[in-house]
């Protein structure tokens, strides 16, 4: 490939979208411009020797009527446009049969084939011997003889010259326009992506979600006006809701969790220090320092275990397969009622065979989750009751319940309520459980309990 090509290969691959647009719009109009002038040229060209032969044709007519027994020879030697008679001889078909005077229109063999009947009439563009155009009609006259007609043709060939040039500027004309539309088109057209760039690179720039494109407005009390860019723009605003609503859920992540952090992590740091100096402990308080920082290893290690599995937007696909809720309900039930010895678990199986395409693993979580949960906040020998029926599974304790300004932050991450402050946990279980639940298309809802204590109920899809 030449310099040249690689250059105009380039430059075509870096046009602006705007440039090709207009590009294109223009070409298209000035296609439409230049073909409907180049039409209207030879409508007209047309139009005009088609008068000139209906013309001629008359005046052949004329001609064969008033001179039915004329010889050989000119009949009219004046030859002007649009008159009657023309210039019109008579050419036997035989040259021997030839007047001596000369013919004042040329004579070749076709004109003898009209003659003969050899050849059909025609018409054909000639020069007079003074240089002016003319028409010429070569048609039979009977007895072996053919009559030659012949008008001026200037004036018409000045209309088609005349039309050609005005039709040329008026092409000239909307080329132009077409130009100048084009640059609108594109300009118009393009402006709602022009903001959408703009958003964007002031977002790459600011790294700052909040801004918005902003749409067309519609008709008073009408919807939008949408079209594919508005449509474009109003989904661009959507995915920077999304992004702002992430950027916003992880921040508050993060500011949570360092807040959550920081009180085990001081614990930590003052029973090291404390062990640093065992020499100066007595027994009894190296093992009570030791005690306490083994528990605080533990929390902070399910604490960050917790805030691992909630960064977790979905299970992973290759590890899903059919599980059986009622057996994996019965083993998880039966681990709660070994970690929570003091309250009794009633399990209700009225639908054993209920199905879920998950990981077990995370759903075993999810119920685990529930269960001490709803165990934590029962007295001591109020049962805590877990059913599976079709359609959802149960878990209702007797407790407290859940008060009323509460049940819209339940699920919300690190949100504890205030009878829940003296009692242990991170307050990341039930947005584990509720993540859990969505990631295997159920729904987890929190109730409070007819007669007391609050219920959580898992709908499940619909298979």
């Amino acid at each position: 490939m030449s310099a040249r090509r690689r250059l105009g290969a380039r430059w075509r691959r870096h046009r602006p979208l705007r440039t090709r647009l207009t590009m294109a719009a223009s070409a298209a109009v000035a296609l439409v411009a230049v073909g409907v002038c180049a039409a209207a040229f030879f409508v007209i060209r047309y139009e005009l020797y088609h008068q000139l032969n209906l013309n001629l044709t008359q005046s052949a007519t004329l001609a064969i009527q008033q001179n039915r027994n004329a010889g050989a020879g000119v009949l009219a030697g004046e030859c002007r446009f649009l008159s009657a008679p023309a210039c019109a001889q008579i050419v036997p078909a035989d040259p021997a049969l030839d007047p001596r005077e000369p013919y004042l229109l040329p004579v070749s063999r076709p004109v003898r084939e009209v003659a003969t009947g050899a050849r059909q009439p025609y018409f054909t563009n000639i020069t007079l011997a003074d240089g002016k155009p003319a028409r010429m009609l070569t048609t039979p006259f009977g007895g072996a003889k053919s009559l030659q007609v012949a008008l001026r043709s200037d004036t018409v060939r000045e209309g088609v010259s005349q039309a050609a040039w005005l039709l040329s500027a008026v092409g000239a004309a909307g080329v132009l326009l077409a130009a100048g539309l084009g640059y609108w088109v594109s300009r118009t057209g393009l402006a709602p992506l022009a903001r959408l760039t703009g958003t964007a690179e002031h977002i790459a720039a600011t790294r700052d979600p909040s801004h918005r494109i902003e749409l067309p407005p519609g008709k008073p009390g009408g919807p939008v006006k949408e079209d594919e860019v508005t449509r474009l723009a109003a989904s661009f605003n959507t995915m920077l809701g999304e992004l702002e609503q992430s950027v916003t859920a992880q921040r508050r992540l993060v500011a949570d969790a360092s807040h959550e952090l920081r009180t085990p992590l001081t614990a930590l740091r003052t029973n090291a220090e404390l062990l640093a100096r065992a020499d100066r402990l007595t027994a009894a308080q190296r093992d009570r320092a030791s005690g306490a920082l083994g528990r605080q290893i533990r929390e902070v290690s399910v604490l960050v275990n917790d805030l691992i599995d909630l960064a977790r937007d979905e299970e992973p696909v290759p590890l899903l397969e059919e599980v059986r809720l009622a057996p994996l309900l019965a083993h998880t039930v039966d681990r709660a009622r070994a970690h929570w010895p003091a309250t009794p678990f009633q399990l209700e199986l009225e639908d054993a065979g209920v199905t879920l395409p998950g990981v077990p693993g995370r759903l075993a979580r999810l119920i685990s989750n529930l269960l001490d949960n709803a165990a934590k906040f029962s007295p001591p020998g109020a049962p805590v009751e877990v059913a599976l029926r079709t359609g959802e599974l149960t878990v209702r304790d007797h407790g407290p319940g859940i008060a009323e300004a509460d049940l819209p932050h339940v699920f919300d991450r690190f949100y504890r309520a205030e009878q829940a402050r003296a009692l242990p946990g991170s307050g990341l279980g039930l947005a584990m459980a509720r993540q859990i639940a969505r990631a295997h298309g159920a729904e987890l809802s929190a109730h409070r309990a007819a007669g007391g204590g609050a219920l959580f109920r898992l709908t499940l899809p619909r298979g």
